[in-house]
């Protein structure tokens, strides 16, 4: 019995601290597996962004856009072939006809109501629906012309013009508006500017019996004034 005592003792001596150093050497392994995930958490966006950044980007395909298809080219080809003038008269409406519609419902519905406010005489009103379909679509020639037409009306030809050649920038085979850039040119004596705007005109239509007249006789009024 005092032999076992005195081991006791002893092992209490000789480890009077055995809990504590147990606990201790617990915490570092424990602080060691802290710092070791720690460091791995760091290490492992980069590795994955070097891992990415390795990694070949595959460049997406660029695919052509077709070109928009001209609506009135087939059209004009046939103007310019045509040497009947009814049937070339046909093809001229239907011309026309592609170029009122703008594509846009309120757009469409805004130049009927120009077009019922010009009929009417009313100008203010026609004006007001014209500016608005020009500031929806400014690249929708039909607009353009509708407005200069109105101008033309009401008489100021100076505007009228700026109209008409706005129409012929956004559409220059737009032949209504080279009629009546002509006819404004021949009314204040610009003859020789008026003759190449119809041969503009006639070489888009080459059909038209008044456009040949409207040439031919200010072409003998050219000659006269030369002679």
């Amino acid at each position: 019995m005092r032999k076992r005592i005195t081991l006791l003792i002893e092992d209490r001596i000789r480890f009077p601290n055995w809990r504590i150093r147990i606990i201790v050497i617990r915490m570092r392994q424990f602080r060691f597996c802290a710092l070791l995930l720690a460091s791995l958490s760091q290490l492992a966006p980069a590795t994955a962004l070097t891992a990415h950044a390795a990694e070949p980007v595959a460049a997406t395909p660029q695919t052509e856009q077709p070109a928009p298809k001209d609506p009135v080219g087939d059209l004009f080809d046939s103007l310019k072939k045509e040497r009947d003038a009814k049937k070339a008269r046909v093809i001229a409406t239907e011309i026309v006809g592609e170029w009122s519609d703008s594509g846009s419902p309120t757009i469409n519905l805004l130049m009927k109501w120009a077009e019922e406010a010009s009929d009417e005489k009313r100008s203010a009103a026609a004006y007001d629906f014209l500016d608005q379909a020009i500031f929806l679509d400014p690249d929708f020639a039909g607009a353009w012309y509708r407005r200069a037409m109105v101008h033309l009306a009401d008489g100021d030809t100076r505007k009228a013009m700026a109209d008409l050649n706005s129409t012929l920038e956004k559409e220059p085979r737009f032949f209504p508006a080279l009629s009546g850039l002509a006819n404004i040119l021949e009314s204040s004596e610009r003859n020789e500017t008026a003759m190449k705007v119809w041969e503009r005109y006639l070489a888009l239509y080459p059909a038209d019996k008044d456009a040949q007249k409207e040439m031919s006789e200010l072409s003998e009024k050219l000659a006269g004034t030369r002679s």
